[in-house]
């Protein structure tokens, strides 16, 4: 399976083989201000099997976790396309809405739950973590 995805303004192209290692939903404080949204919603894929095209700028930052993060986006229109962790080395993070595609699947955890909006629902059955601990 290839999911092919892009920036809002489509100077990034993003493609990525198979399915994901990971998809989490993140309530974390930086991925609220990273995304102006509640949560990021984002899923992890093998870095060699990811394809990116077009030109990226990027930013890195210590995580919640305290291990660097670094995220690449779009010098154009500012849409974050993908970022390596720290703590997920060999693996690139991608937001799922790059994807733009109603039938990904769903998250399959929600972090940094000490940070949700009271008003955000997480789908039933999925599992909650304080942090990146365990679940609660």
């Amino acid at each position: 399976m290839s999911r092919d995805g892009q920036c809002r303004c489509g100077s990034v192209k993003v493609q990525a083989e198979g399915e994901p290692l990971a998809i989490s939903m993140c309530h974390c404080r930086d991925c609220q201000r990273r995304t102006g949204s509640a949560f990021s919603i984002h899923a992890y894929f093998p870095s060699e099997k990811v394809l990116v095209k077009g030109t990226t700028s990027a930013h890195g930052r210590a995580a919640d976790s305290g291990r660097e993060v670094r995220f690449s986006f779009c010098p154009e229109c500012g849409s974050t396309v993908f970022w390596e962790a720290a703590l997920r080395p060999g693996a690139k993070g991608i937001p799922v809405g790059i994807f733009a595609e109603p039938n990904f699947p769903p998250p399959q955890n929600a972090i940094f739950t000490e940070h949700r909006h009271p008003w955000v629902v997480i789908p039933e059955g999925v599992p909650c973590r304080i942090g990146h601990g365990a679940p609660s």
